[in-house]
């Protein structure tokens, strides 16, 4: 078959533009760097990396949140362990004022710095972060959490719930703690408080309740123990949630009573309708502000008689152990924001990981492999100047150069 010349030459050009696109295309990657400047390359690498970019993102973003989730731990962290100072402070000065031998004067002393304390402890539970949001005020971090009442009592004004971060895909953290769940709550296990009835009018006084046994029956329930006329004098104990009656006898003093898996030691002398009620701390609304108002009403409270002594003792007896509840509540919770800075870590690790994964795994894809590169250009190149021989001596084959 005979070729004509038009065709050797077309053929020729085709062969020579077909070596210099690859040589030109293997010249981009080496510029860019990537085995897939365009989708076009290789279209399943290419659509496999865009996913791959979509995750490298979303982690890079968990990561940013894991800063901002830690920066308001670690501040809520600061903030909690000045308020357990402030407690332990509070604690040391009711041990100091049941004293005996201190005289109103000395209590009233107390009293002061005790105040400064409560002062103290109402300015932490009104903190702010860096931004100015309240870190206890959960949703409604904008206002203060904790406001003044009418009666010049402390009452709980923000949010009921904690604001949350996602700081992993499928980890939704609490940023911080509302001031409900810090100064408002009993850590889980806080037993029972007792209380003296503010119009006994003996000198009855109580230590306890311990807990005797868990499995009792009644055991969880809300009892008072009551006084009656008579001589000897008797008590009555009755389970408030039911209206039973549940022992009664003869009293004594520094009887110990034993109801409903509790222990209570009752001692001095009742009169007729004195009472002495016990329920779970949980159950009986616990305010570590409350607690500090009545701490400061007994202490200021001059002791003129026996039963403003029993009045005391009891009083003094009640806070002390709401403030011993408040101060495991408030350890609890920074126990709680200690796991989540713990977690936060080995999130960062793990994110880490996954990142190096995500990015090598990119890097397979799309990436140039320098070596082969370098290579597939120099073939190119000889290719490329081949043809451009060839075509060059195609050219010296015309028969009008004869003529």
């Amino acid at each position: 078959m005979r070729v004509s010349t038009v065709v050797m030459f077309e053929r020729s050009v085709s062969s020579m533009n077909r070596q210099q696109g690859d040589f030109m295309k293997v010249g981009e990657q080496l510029a860019a760097g990537k085995r897939v400047v365009r989708p076009s390359d290789d279209p399943q690498a290419a659509s496999r990396a865009v996913g791959v970019s979509q995750s490298l993102a979303a982690n890079a973003q968990h990561a940013d949140s894991r800063i901002t989730t830690r920066n308001a731990l670690s501040q809520e962290e600061s903030v909690l362990n000045s308020t357990t100072d402030s407690l332990t402070r509070a604690k040391s000065l009711l041990v100091q004022a049941g004293n005996g031998t201190l005289n109103d004067a000395a209590r009233q002393s107390i009293a002061t710095e005790l105040r400064g304390v409560y002062e103290a402890m109402v300015g932490q539970a009104n903190s702010t972060n860096g931004n100015g949001d309240y870190i206890f005020g959960g949703f409604q971090d904008g206002a203060a959490p904790f406001t003044r009442s009418e009666t010049g009592g402390v009452e709980y004004a923000g949010g009921t719930q904690s604001r949350q971060q996602k700081v992993d895909a499928s980890r939704l953290m609490e940023v911080g703690n509302t001031g409900q769940e810090v100064f408002q709550r009993v850590a889980p296990g806080a037993g029972y408080v007792a209380s003296a009835n503010a119009d006994n009018a003996g000198t009855a006084t109580f230590s306890g309740p311990q807990v005797a046994d868990t499995s009792a029956e009644g055991y969880g329930d809300t009892f008072s123990v009551q006084f009656s006329e008579g001589e000897p004098r008797r008590y009555t104990v009755i389970n408030e949630d039911n209206g039973d009656e549940i022992q009664s006898g003869k009293y004594e003093t520094g009887k110990t009573l034993e109801f409903g898996g509790l222990r209570l030691t009752l001692s001095g002398d009742p009169e007729p309708g004195d009472r002495f009620e016990m329920g779970r701390a949980q159950d009986r609304q616990p305010d570590v502000f409350k607690s500090f108002e009545n701490a400061l009403a007994v202490l200021e409270k001059p002791i003129e008689s026996p039963q403003d002594q029993a009045a005391f003792a009891n009083g003094l007896s009640s806070t002390s152990r709401e403030m011993d509840n408040a101060l495991d509540n408030v350890l609890t919770v920074r126990a709680s924001v200690g796991a989540r800075l713990n977690e936060l870590d080995t999130l960062d690790s793990v994110g880490s990981d996954r990142a190096l994964s995500y990015t090598q795994t990119k890097s397979n894809l799309v990436d140039l492999d320098y070596n082969a590169a370098i290579s597939d250009y120099v073939l190119s190149q000889v290719g490329l100047q081949a043809a451009q021989k060839s075509f060059s001596n195609l050219q010296g084959t015309s028969l009008f150069d004869m003529m």
